[in-house]
């Protein structure tokens, strides 16, 4: 069971005591009855907290439209899931859409709570599932999105994901083991070179190592962004081999977060404040103490020597005579048109399959040699492009004000046309990686870009504006680093001759 470890007060935060009240998961035999008696009916704590651990969102902004979290491990969809998830989506008309995410996620937009029933029977039916995706539970686990089609690829990430998923959700249908987690969990397997998964901000990484001429994981531990404090994991100085010990070895990482995680203090929960309290040491000693084995040292350096690739354009697979197409959809956003598309064209010229990168793009896998021309040749692709020009190319941003209650500023399509602006005036010979969030939560990830732009208010000629506080120096792919603010409160209204200073003087933008 959960306890509160010394350093800690043993008065309960708010969240702690209606976990303790009432397991979030336990609203899953509740649905029939919230579907019946209508959101506004709904108990507030229920409603605005666990419902979020099976995935369904209330939006303040948008009320009685909520959003749906979905697991999409690895990021790979099948063609008939996404077209069941675009038929969910058209549902909701002009109010339902879908985003991709920085996990490698999708999140539908518009859904209402009364029509959850259904929608829960349609995903059981493709096999997804969107059970513990919210609030204090591990989120999506994320995977190389070219795993088993990559040719330079060292792991094939799928199955590795796809049991760790199973270990904590108990297959989709919810494992109260793994419901009281201290705060939330991020989970990364990477089996390629370029550090496609950011294995810096996650609670595990596990990335690619030789140590004694057999190819295995290192593991780093610890990494999180939160509204207080952003830290790079650090290396747990462990190896395991690429098979069912990367399960137990992350079960037994979780146990013992769940076990001694701090609890009092919410903005200190995540897992990097329990190893600053224990040591590192320490803490490897209780994960080896719970896995009943002692874990084998870290092999000496990673395979982690390229730098970032984005995946967008043509690509050769390992697969002799096949193709994959990553395409770029601006700032992650798809309508319902947008997926039924995209799944046919997965499903008439692949293998009926389609990746989900970080970059918050898609991958249309499996496509071969004679039907290449006649899939770049399809009009979808003059809207998701696969050679994008370099800002709108390396873009991110989280969900922003449109939909989120914590947002402080719209993001999406202010980014979306910002980055097209100064597309149109400058020559920029290579992407420059442009994050947008909208508050300190940090869901658009600005300490891993070139460029982060985080949401604020800031005061302008006596009013109240939107405004965004300016990160540089992340560094992503091999030797990553989180960047740092350099400049805050800037207007958002102020912002276009800023950024285009920036990109001239520190990116060798020219002006055209």
């Amino acid at each position: 069971m959960p306890s509160v470890e010394s350093g800690e007060t043993k008065t309960l935060n708010k969240f702690e005591k209606f976990k303790a009240e009432k397991d979030g998961l336990d609203v899953k035999d509740e649905l029939e009855h919230f579907a019946r008696i209508g959101w506004e009916a709904v108990d507030k704590t229920d409603l605005e907290h666990r419902l979020k651990w099976l995935g369904i969102f209330y939006r303040p902004v948008t009320p009685g439209k909520f959003m749906l979290r979905m697991r999409t491990p690895n990021g790979i969809l099948t063609s008939q899931q996404l077209h069941v998830l675009a038929e969910i989506v058209q549902r909701y008309g002009t109010d339902g859409s879908a985003d991709i995410t920085t996990r490698q996620n999708i999140q539908l937009r518009g859904i209402r709570l009364e029509d959850i029933p259904d929608i829960f029977q349609q995903l059981h039916s493709v096999g997804m599932t969107s059970m513990q995706s919210g609030m204090d539970n591990v989120r999506n686990i994320t995977g190389s999105p070219v795993a088993g089609i990559d040719v330079d690829e060292l792991i094939d990430t799928r199955e590795l994901v796809k049991q760790v998923q199973d270990m904590i959700t108990n297959k989709g249908e919810g494992n109260y083991a793994f419901t009281n987690l201290p705060r939330k969990f991020n989970i990364a397997i990477e089996g390629g070179r370029d550090n496609s998964v950011h294995a810096e901000i996650n609670d595990i990484a596990f990335v690619p190592a030789y140590k004694d001429g057999q190819l295995g994981f290192n593991v780093l531990v610890g990494g999180f962004f939160s509204a207080k404090r952003c830290e790079a994991a650090i290396p747990l100085n462990a190896w395991v081999p690429p098979n069912q010990e990367v399960v137990n070895l992350s079960r037994a990482i979780l146990t013992v977060y769940r076990d001694k995680g701090l609890r009092a203090n919410r903005q200190k929960s995540r897992l990097m404040w329990l190893i600053d309290e224990l040591g590192i040491d320490n803490f490897r000693q209780l994960v080896e103490e719970e896995l009943a084995a002692t874990l084998s040292e870290a092999a000496a350096k990673d395979e982690i020597d390229w730098e970032k690739h984005d995946h967008i354009g043509v690509y050769k697979q390992k697969q002799a005579r096949l193709n994959y197409v990553g395409l770029h959809i601006p700032v992650g956003r798809l309508q319902a048109e947008d997926m039924f598309d995209l799944s046919r064209l997965a499903e008439v010229y692949g293998s009926g399959e389609v990746r989900l990168t970080v970059e918050q793009n898609a991958i249309v896998a499996n496509i071969p040699d004679e039907n290449l021309e006649l899939f770049l040749a399809e009009p979808l692709l003059q809207k998701f492009a696969i050679a994008p020009q370099a800002l709108e190319r390396a873009l991110v941003s989280c969900t922003g004000a449109q939909f989120c209650k914590f947002a402080l500023v719209e993001t999406k399509n202010r980014a979306l046309a910002l980055s097209k602006e100064l597309d149109g005036e400058l020559e920029i010979s290579h992407p420059v990686r442009i994050h947008w969030t909208g508050c300190p939560n940090s869901c658009g990830q600005p300490q891993v870009a070139d460029i982060g732009l985080m949401g604020t208010k800031v005061r302008k000629d006596g009013k109240t504006v939107e405004g965004v506080d300016l990160y540089m120096g992340g560094k992503v792919g091999k030797d990553a680093q989180l960047g740092t603010c350099v400049q805050k409160g800037i207007p958002c209204e102020d912002l276009l001759p800023v950024l285009r200073k920036i990109l001239i003087t520190d990116f060798g933008a020219k002006v055209k």
